[in-house]
Parts: C-alpha cells; structure tokens; sequence
C-alpha cells in the first residue's frame, strides 16, 4: 500500500511506508472509497489524512464535472470550500490578529463597524454563533455589492440579541469579514493571500480563481436556488450572497486543492516556531466556548464530531455546503481533509451527511 493503487476511478495511496500499518480497516476505507466513485454520489472524491510529518494517506477520482463536459477528477482538483472559509480564512486572520493585538475577541463589533447597532455583542459572539443572529438570508435576490448587504445585515442585527445560545450564522462571518478589512486595512482576500497563504506556500488556496482554471476546479450546483438565473456553477462560489460580493467573504469564497488544505491542517496538530497560528491561538479551536449536545462550539469551529466516530477529546471540526469538510484531531496527532462536490448536479444533503460520517468512522477505525 505503500505505492499508489489506481482502479475503478480511484487513486489511493500510502505516501510513506509504515505511516499506516496495512489491516482489514484500511482495507474497508479502500473499498468503500471506490464504492462512492463507482456509485457517482459525490462525483469527486478527495481525501487526505496528514500527521506531523507530511501526508499518511491520500485518495482522489470521479468527476469534478458530470456535464455539460466531463472532467476527471485530479490530484490537483480545487474544491469550493464554502463554510471552511470559515475556519481557514476568518478564524484564522481574527487570532493572527489577537496575536498581534490588532484587536481583542472581546471587542464589541461596534468597535470596528460603529453602525453595528448591538453595543454589547463581541467578536467572541460572532466566532462562537452566540450573537443572536438568523442562519442564513438570501440577500443577493435583492442586491449586490457591500453596500447593499451590508445594510441588509445590520436591519437584521437589529434584532440579535447576544443570549449565549448558539445559533449557527453565516451572517456572522459576513460581518467579521468586513471587522478584518477594517482592522488590517485592507481586503479580506488580499489580508489571506499575505497573511496565510504565502506563508504556507498555499499557491492555489485563493478567492476567485482565474477563469484559466475552470477545468482545474470542481463544479457545484446546477439549476440551484443560489443564482437569480438557471445555470451550472463552476469555477465561481457557490454561495449567492458571497458571490453577490464579488466572490469574497468571510463566510463563503475561499476554493483550495486537496494537497494544500492539507498543509493547512499540518500546522493546526503540528505548530512550529514561524507558523502564522501560536499553539495558543490552536488552543482555543479546540476549548470550549459555547454550546451542548451536538452544538459545541470553540473558537470558529465545532467540537464533539460524535457522529464521526470515536474521536478523543480536543478534537474540532467543520463542514461547507458544496461537501467539503476538516477535522482535526490534536490528541491524536492527524487531521482529515475531505472535499466532495456532493451538490453537484443537484444537491442531496441527506446522503451527504451520512456519506461524510461514514467516511470519518472508517478512518477512526484506520486511525485510532
């Protein structure tokens, strides 16, 4: 297993010799990975677990697109990370930032956008899902550009109110993407490409890519509810409220290839003297902060995958709408990038939930 095994659409590989001992689990992931590209649910399949030294495993094939071309999926596939931008992007900028002391997770939002119309709502609120704020409004259906949702956002803040429940909102993130521009001074895409992503060598891990890579990029959505017209998505976000702000915003945008998610998620189990996070600013990922049952949140991110198997305490974890998911075990020293374009054609959440899960209990079985 220490060479890579291609068949039935699927590569799957052992990078380094004894980084995972051969076994019957490792033999059922194999299986069952290749039983998804054959099935075509999701058309395009990326998987790579990496540990402190590099990459253990590492898995691709399908289609990045089903039509009105049919790509291949590659090593090098991009994938519309939806909600990792997150996690990857805006958590990551706020704690280079606190790090620095540019600005305080207890900061009241109002600091750094005064129109922000509740004094005593934080960022920390904002990270966590705690601000009071609605999931989701389709803003794009009646506007575009910052201006326009932005004010859309700050109507609905009206009536946020910051109670300590946690209610999962993009428009949260919406609004720490704007705080970020107004800290660092600059936009929020250009703050990731100097502050992340060149540091971490992420050449490819970027807003808006060049229309040049289109057939490098997995598609999503066909005929969705996310466009005001019918069309297929590809090589452009998914998400119509972030797509109606020109391609950037810290809830939705960021595409990456497998290959540099997961040099990402090596820094998160793996700090080092030079990387853009500090084991402390880690440290908070994976605390938490608000929530129970299913809901509990640290810093950005969820905590408790209880449906993903038996993961050990300290792990943390998220999810994007197109299929997309990171999780990462410090306790346990690997981390799990999976990227799937499991909205595409159409979207069936239902089996991607359950597809998701069953992949990360197949791994904990490799794994731990």
């Amino acid at each position: 297993m220490s060479q890579r095994v291609a068949g039935a659409g699927l590569t799957f590989e052992v990078p380094r010799p004894g980084a995972l001992a051969l076994s019957p689990a490792l033999d059922r992931l194999h299986a069952h990975l290749e039983s998804l590209v054959v099935g075509g649910f999701p058309p395009s399949v990326s998987l790579a677990v990496v540990g402190p030294e590099g990459l253990v495993l590492e898995a691709f094939g399908g289609q990045a697109c089903t039509g009105p071309e049919t790509v291949a999926t590659t090593a090098q596939t991009s994938y519309d990370l939806a909600s990792l931008t997150k996690v990857v992007c805006t958590v990551t900028l706020v704690l280079i930032a606190a790090q620095r002391g540019s600005l305080s997770l207890d900061d009241p939002v109002a600091r750094w956008l005064p129109e922000y119309p509740q004094e005593l709502t934080t960022l920390r609120h904002l990270l966590t899902h705690t601000a009071g704020l609605v999931d989701h409004r389709p803003f794009f259906q009646n506007g575009s550009g910052r201006a326009t949702i932005e004010a859309a956002v700050m109507v609905e803040a009206k009536e946020a109110v910051a109670a300590g429940d946690v209610c999962y909102s993009d428009l949260g993130f919406m609004l720490l993407g704007w705080v970020l521009e107004a800290c660092l001074g600059r936009e929020l895409d250009e703050a990731f490409a100097g502050e992340v992503a060149a540091p971490l060598g992420l050449r490819r891990t970027q807003f808006r890519p060049p229309a040049s890579e289109r057939r490098l990029t997995a598609a999503t959505e066909l005929d969705g509810d996310q466009r005001l017209a019918p069309g297929l998505v590809w090589g452009e976000v998914h998400d119509g409220n972030a797509y109606a702000l020109g391609g950037v915003a810290g809830h939705a945008g960021l595409f990456a290839p497998l290959d540099e998610l997961a040099r990402f998620a090596r820094m998160l189990i793996s700090p080092r003297q030079g990387d853009v996070l500090a084991a402390g600013s880690i440290d908070l990922m994976s605390t938490r902060q608000a929530g129970s049952g299913d809901d509990v949140r640290g810093i950005g991110w969820k905590l408790e995958p209880r449906d993903w198997g038996p993961w050990p305490a300290g792990t943390f974890w998220h999810t994007g709408f197109t299929g997309t998911s990171l999780l990462v075990a410090p306790a346990a020293g690997v981390a799990v990038v999976l990227l799937t374009n499991s909205v595409h054609p159409h979207r069936r959440l239902d089996q991607q939930a359950a597809m998701r899960a069953e992949v990360h209990r197949l791994l904990a079985e490799v794994l731990l």
